[in-house]
């Protein structure tokens, strides 16, 4: 079983990211994908979930509007569209999987914000 992230790096506030997580190992399309993330001396905080056709998502009051969570079951891919970063979204992002008792977790992949 593998979650790979991809996609993050150094951006500007302002400025756009897009995260990838790429699965295999599992059934991708069964499962609910998260994204979480944790910033330095921070917990761990759940940000967005999409359900396992894609059809329902949710998002935390922190990134509401400004993130998008999509997932291409066919690529066995979830993605995180990040925009209008802003330097408390700084953190290190990773890609969850979840169904009924099973969890897996994806290395994480660092972002970070500033000028």
């Amino acid at each position: 079983v593998q979650l790979v992230e991809s996609g993050g790096g150094l951006v500007q506030p302002g400025g756009s990211l897009r995260l990838s997580c790429k699965a295999s190992g599992f059934a991708f399309s069964s499962y609910a994908m998260r994204w979480y993330r944790q910033a330095p001396g921070k917990g761990r905080e759940l940000l967005t979930t999409i359900s396992s056709t894609g059809d329902l998502t949710d998002y935390k009051g922190s990134v509401r509007g400004r993130f998008t969570i999509s997932r291409d079951n066919a690529k066995n891919t979830v993605y995180l569209q990040m925009n209008s970063l802003k330097p408390e979204d700084t953190a290190v992002y990773y890609c969850n999987a979840i169904r009924s008792v099973s969890e897996y977790w994806g290395q994480g992949t660092q972002v970070t914000v500033s000028s």
